[in-house]
């Protein structure tokens, strides 16, 4: 949008404007002189694309993917196909005879085509924009100065349509389903000794504080303290929307390097953590059934004294076929702790599951948890130093008490995400 003053006289307005700017020139209503100094401002929509975000935060060059000729046809016709679609539900909709059923069927779909569309309609816009700027430029070659700001307005909306198009192109996409469901986290103890199990029961305790700024819910399933009062083992259910699709990048070795609280030298030790994030499942999913369960109880191990538990309230429950094994003893309820086991181990059949289909996109939770060795590593937290690194795409920060409060731990989430979009954007560019 410009803003051009002559005199008494004011035009507003962009595109629509330029061919009545074009003609007042032509009478002599509005002077070049007037036309080349009188931009008082210039607003335009700025839509912030996944490539300017990764460039702020990572040291990797990221070259952004060229939106070929082929793959801009293959999109147009993904866009007609639901622009078309799109208009088939409008006039479906608008027909009285329709059964309840089947107006919330195509209402449901149509809601799933909204955000695209709008993108659509923006886009049309815009290129229905760049033609007409086509035109002025074409009518007014022998003016400098008219060309001059034509071209800055039409480099302006190209830029807008490329921009567009790679919205639209990261909303076709192939989803993961399983992005909307709800997590398991386990956090186990790695090299490092007691030192690990200190540094388990922070992280663990980091992705609790997250969880809370994020608003989602968040339980403690079971706890297997070491001496020190760390965490050899812990896991958890994180609830609310978009949970795994968040998270799920954070499965691997985090390693910590700092002095511990055993340690009488002030040497820096180094240990490992790891961290396994998996969606969510009920039996319904995995098909889970009675006799393929072997269920044991056996009674809770504690401090003693009147904590001790004298009734068979901890579960185990093995999956014959898988040989997947899960124990909870972490509340004094037989029924409750069979009920924590159960879901944590259709969590882990459904993660199996999922990787006959989507081997290249998911991985198994042993794959995620590893060896637990110190060189297996995704993340370094370096507390001397009071940085953070995400070795996978490099990037560093020096808010480490800020993400271990879950404050700064967006940093690496939303880079991880976004280079996972252009690495699904750089792959649909090479098929």
């Amino acid at each position: 949008m410009r803003l051009w003053r002559n005199g008494n006289v004011t035009i507003l307005g962009s595109i629509k404007s330029w061919k009545s700017l074009l003609d007042l020139k032509r009478k002599d209503q509005i002077s070049t002189a007037a036309l080349s100094t009188s931009t008082v401002t210039t607003s335009r929509r700025r839509i912030p694309t996944v490539f300017n975000l990764v460039r702020l935060y990572s040291t990797e060059e990221l070259q952004q993917p060229q939106l070929s000729v082929d793959l801009i046809k293959m999109m147009e016709q993904r866009l007609s196909s639901i622009e078309n679609r799109n208009a088939h539900l409008q006039r479906f909709l608008n027909q009285p005879e329709l059964t309840p059923s089947e107006y919330s069927t195509a209402n449901k779909e149509l809601k799933k085509l909204r955000d695209s569309v709008d993108l659509i309609t923006e886009l049309r816009a815009k290129q229905k924009e760049i033609q007409e700027l086509k035109s002025v430029l074409s009518e007014c070659q022998d003016d400098k100065d008219m060309q001059k700001m034509a071209s800055e307005e039409l480099s302006e909306a190209t830029e807008g349509e490329k921009e567009l198009q790679l919205l639209l192109l990261k909303s076709l996409l192939p989803k993961d389903d399983a992005d909307e469901r709800d997590s398991i986290l386990e956090v186990r103890a790695g090299t490092g000794g007691e030192e690990a199990s200190l540094f388990a029961m922070d992280i663990f305790k980091m992705y609790e504080k997250y969880s809370a700024k994020k608003g989602w819910k968040y339980e403690v399933l079971e706890i297997a303290e070491s001496d020190l009062k760390g965490y050899k083992e812990a896991i958890a259910s994180i609830s609310g929307s978009g949970v795994y699709g968040k998270l799920k990048f954070e499965s691997g070795i985090h390693r910590v390097q700092r002095v511990p609280v055993t340690e009488k030298g002030g040497r820096v030790h180094t240990s490992a953590v790891s961290v396994a994030i998996l969606p969510q499942a009920d039996q319904l999913d995995v098909k889970l059934r009675n006799e393929d369960l072997k269920i044991d109880t056996y009674r809770s191990g504690g401090s003693g004294g009147q904590h001790a538990n004298t009734t068979n309230s901890a579960v185990r429950i093995t999956h014959v076929p898988s040989g997947i094994t899960v124990s909870i003893q972490d509340e004094r309820s037989q029924h409750m702790n069979k009920a924590k086991a159960l879901k944590i181990l259709c969590a882990k059949l459904y993660e199996i599951e999922r990787l006959r289909f989507q081997s290249s996109r998911s991985k198994l939770r042993l794959e995620q948890i590893g060896s637990g060795d110190r060189s297996e590593r995704i993340r370094t937290y370096n507390f001397p130093q009071g940085r953070v690194t995400d070795h996978r795409v490099g990037i560093t920060t020096h808010s480490l008490d800020d993400v271990m409060q879950g404050e700064d731990l967006d940093t690496f989430i939303d880079a991880l995400l976004l280079r996972e979009e252009m690495d699904a954007i750089a792959s649909f560019s090479s098929t």
